[in-house]
């Protein structure tokens, strides 16, 4: 071995399945090149470049407005716009899809790079969430622009309230519960490449088991439709983020629902770095 130089090898004898903060804590320089080269390769050759995280979210919200809110009447959300109602719900759910979207494919995707040289595999993911909370965080400056401007419209009425400071946390549990639901298709895809044709296909799936085209306040009727809809760990996410932004006529807080989506979220999140942590010793003798 050369003075001065380290050498790891890439093996798949390693032993248990836990995760090493502390390792890829050291490899955080790599994860910012990742962010980096993900944000960028995502619009590069578009001509209208990083302005697309404005335009793609915004024309979703006027289709939803339309369709959703004017014709089927779904937006109750009494003296709320319905715009901002679906703007609000459309954004949060977007980075929550991105995340899983962009995390399913971790092993397929990058394969050369992981036979190549040693780092976590865990940067990979971590790093295209972290990419994701860019987009989004131009997404949530384009929808306080909005709420701001219809602050002062007389005739609606924003019940902007405490909630808005749990804002940061739900962000973090979107991110948490879309990498890990991503990490674990990432695991089961490397011998099972079906499902990455389904991503796409279930996430739309979710989008609409999810209180993102209409409102909770549909399901009061039916106790079992509502205890059903309260069971999905993204409906009370949604819910408190608009009720904090826009008030209680467009959300509604349920601390027990609530508590359930994190007991859910941290367990999709150990499941997943388990499962993946136990594939990538092997996943270029699959992939």
């Amino acid at each position: 071995m050369k003075k001065g130089i380290h050498y790891k090898l890439i093996s798949a004898d390693a032993k248990g399945i836990g995760f090493n903060f502390k390792e890829v804590w050291k490899y955080r320089d790599l994860i910012f090149l990742l962010v980096k080269r993900e944000f960028v390769s995502r619009y590069k050759q578009t001509i209208l470049g990083p302005a697309w995280a404005i335009i793609q979210p915004l024309l979703t919200t006027i289709v939803f407005t339309f369709i959703f809110g004017n014709v089927a009447k779904l937006a109750d959300c009494g003296a709320v716009p319905t715009f901002l109602f679906y703007m609000c719900g459309n954004i949060a759910w977007q980075f929550f899809a991105g995340c899983l979207s962009g995390t399913a494919n971790t092993f397929v995707l990058h394969r050369g790079m992981m036979g190549k040289v040693y780092f976590p595999r865990l940067c990979v993911p971590i790093s295209t969430v972290l990419s994701r909370m860019i987009s989004f965080g131009i997404q949530a400056v384009m929808f306080i622009v909005f709420l701001v401007i219809y602050l002062f419209i007389p005739q609606y009425k924003i019940g902007i309230n405490a909630y808005v400071l749990m804002a940061p946390v739900l962000i973090l549990q979107m991110a948490i519960l879309g990498m890990g639901v991503g990490v674990i298709i990432s695991a089961a895809t490397t011998k099972y490449r079906d499902l990455q044709f389904l991503v796409g296909f279930g996430v739309s799936l979710w989008m609409y088991a999810t209180p993102v085209a209409y409102s909770m306040s549909l399901f009061k009727s039916s106790r079992a439709l509502y205890l059903i809809a309260r069971a999905n760990p993204m409906s009370p996410i949604i819910e408190m983020m608009r009720y904090g932004f826009l008030g209680p006529d467009a959300g509604s807080v349920d601390w027990l629902s609530y508590g359930w989506s994190w007991i859910f979220t941290l367990a999709v999140l150990v499941l997943g770095v388990l499962l993946f942590n136990k594939v990538e010793r092997n996943f270029m003798d699959t992939v």
